[in-house]
């Protein structure tokens, strides 16, 4: 078995710049370490219990299959703060049929982005014997 000691997405945008400011300023990502320098340096930011990598740059946007998922406490609130923001929302926040609270996004390059908050009455949140 390996034994994984931590994680992260990586990304190669098309336009570096524009989806650091997508990333860092629109959503608000806390940096966790830059590294590099120049347009297509890189940025790592802290994506809860993960990283997300902005770095190098790609001649073809992402794959329609390559999604990110965020939990977030209050996906209402998001959706408040990112449209003030001026970030595009494709979907507004919807319960889904499977219990969760979804609202969909996307960065610059159109990588979809969902939004998920885990509703109190949920089974996810379900931990025997606590």
């Amino acid at each position: 078995m390996v034994h994984v000691l931590s994680s992260r997405v990586l990304l190669r945008p098309t336009d570096p710049e524009r989806s650091r400011a997508f990333y860092g300023e629109a959503l608000g990502l806390a940096v966790y370490r830059e590294f590099g320098t120049g347009p297509e340096r890189g940025t790592v930011y802290f994506l809860g219990g993960g990283f997300l990598e902005v770095s190098g740059r790609a001649d073809t946007p992402p794959s329609p299959a390559i999604r990110l998922w965020l939990q977030v406490a209050d996906v209402a609130a998001a959706h408040e703060e990112l449209t003030a923001r001026g970030v595009p929302v494709l979907r507004p926040p919807q319960r889904e049929p499977w219990g969760l609270v979804e609202m969909w996004i996307a960065d610059p390059d159109g990588c979809e982005i969902v939004l998920v908050e885990v509703p109190a009455d949920h089974p996810i949140r379900y931990r025997p014997g606590i």
